[in-house]
């Protein structure tokens, strides 16, 4: 058998981007910080995001249908720490967010960021996984090109250079 913090140490070795997942309720935003995403198809356009149903923003963005997926640009780091550590509405404060079709906020100043409604939610044990389907995406900074990870419980930048492939 497994157990639990052999898989939280395996996991600490896995980098993930990333991201900010948003949603807003009666005019007061909501959301969290998640590494849990990954495409799901082009056709289509969808995406995974595993929502930890502990988190405070989870029960709103499964009230409201809809969600914002922000990838975080390296160049953002004090912003992630800011929205990592601070509480409720409060993550919000200090960034700039635009809304578009579904009212989900996306940050500005993301690498991409994608505005989503749920499509479907299946049960992940502590998680809710939840297909996304992208109704718009935003490439709102072409000078934020390359996302923070989040790697050993910590967050860290990619190389400047590319690993070279073995042949």
């Amino acid at each position: 058998m497994i157990r639990s913090d052999d898989f939280r140490e395996a996991m600490q070795r896995f980098a993930g981007p990333v991201t900010a997942i948003t949603t807003i309720e009666d005019g007061v935003p909501s959301g969290l910080m998640a590494t849990a995403v990954c495409s799901l198809s082009a056709d289509p356009p969808s995406l995974i995001v595993c929502i930890n149903k502990s988190a405070s923003a989870h029960d709103v963005i499964m009230r409201q249908g809809f969600l914002g997926v922000s990838v975080i640009p390296d160049t953002l780091l004090a912003f992630a720490d800011h929205f990592a550590r601070a509480k409720g509405a409060d993550r919000f404060e200090g960034a700039l967010w635009s809304f578009q079709e579904t009212g989900a906020p996306l940050l500005a100043g993301a690498s991409v960021a994608f505005d989503c409604r749920i499509s479907a939610t299946h049960d992940g044990f502590s998680h809710t996984i939840v297909v996304a389907m992208i109704h718009d995406i935003l490439l709102p900074n072409k000078n934020a090109d390359r996302c923070l990870l989040w790697h050993r419980k910590g967050f860290v930048s990619l190389s400047a250079q590319p690993a070279s492939q073995e042949e």
